[in-house]
């Protein structure tokens, strides 16, 4: 099985980013010049997928129209010859094609990802959490469909996270697979946000997973939560019980650009980076008197 298909839910209202997220969605937040969602749909697109499903819910039109195609936009371009401004606006709208479905309420990531279970249909897809940017060589995706193309299980996306840290996270027990370097593990259970001395392991879960279709079927049976809120990880917890699901040790940095702090420090890290800006920003970092 390929996997084609990449969700991303972003129905939530980013409270964590008010006043700036009152009129407009978080993951439309911009990461030096690029919107936080893009890198992630630019990720699922470098490791071959070709369909993007994106979960949304009230007040998130600004997605629609960022993927779509802006004709005043283009023309005004054309007629100014600025070329350059007008290959990366239609770069942007064709990409690839993108699916919206609804979520009329927040009712958390396991009800997200059951939303979009029409669009999936029987196949084993992806699913990416945009607050989470990874910054790798290979893409975090790509490197998640090598163990899935070989498994043909669920891979989730795993990193060490040492310390009081790791309580919040959803943390994996698992035993590592023979010949894999550490990299790899078979899930025994998941443990959501445990208290650092009550984790099971220092496997925490990022934002990348590839899950079966049989996913659905233990979403369907899960019980919602605290505040009526389905969460992935009672689903994953039914869905080892059914087949089994790997962690993977990602090579590559991610930066939570869902926390402030963690945004601050993954735009001076990406725009560092950049050609045209990385060096006056270096000068400009190194004058401060801090």
């Amino acid at each position: 099985m390929k996997v084609r298909k990449a969700v991303f839910p972003a129905a939530g209202l980013g409270t964590r980013f008010l006043p700036a997220t009152k009129a407009q969605p978080k993951e439309m937040l911009p990461l030096v010049d690029k919107p936080i969602i893009q890198y992630g749909v630019e990720e699922a697109m470098a490791a071959g997928c070709d369909q993007i499903i994106i979960v949304t819910g009230r007040g998130k039109t600004a997605i629609e129209d960022h993927f779509d195609t802006s004709y005043e936009l283009e023309r005004m371009l054309e007629d100014r010859k600025k070329t350059d401004l007008l290959k990366i606006v239609r770069q942007i709208s064709d990409m690839i094609h993108v699916a919206y479905v609804r979520q009329k309420e927040a009712l958390g990531l396991g009800h997200a990802v059951f939303t979009a279970r029409e669009l999936v249909d029987d196949e084993p897809f992806a699913v990416l959490l945009a607050d989470d940017v990874i910054d790798a060589d290979v893409p975090c995706l790509k490197q998640l469909m090598s163990v899935f193309e070989k498994t043909q299980c669920s891979v989730l996306a795993t990193q060490i996270v040492e310390g009081p840290g790791i309580s919040a996270y959803g943390v994996m027990k698992a035993k590592p697979v023979e010949g894999s370097g550490g990299k790899l593990f078979e899930v025994l259970d998941l443990v959501e946000k445990p208290k650092p001395q009550e984790a099971p392991s220092n496997l925490a879960v990022i934002g990348r997973y590839i899950l079966t279709p049989t996913v659905f079927a233990t979403l369907a049976e899960t019980q919602a939560g605290a505040g009526g809120e389905l969460q992935l990880t009672d689903g994953l917890r039914a869905l080892l019980k059914r087949e089994k699901v790997y962690g993977y040790v990602f090579e590559g940095k991610r930066h939570d650009t869902g926390d402030k702090l963690g945004f601050l420090k993954a735009t001076v890290e990406f725009a560092l980076k950049r050609p045209d800006l990385g060096e006056p920003l270096r000068q400009y970092l190194k004058g401060l008197q801090l």
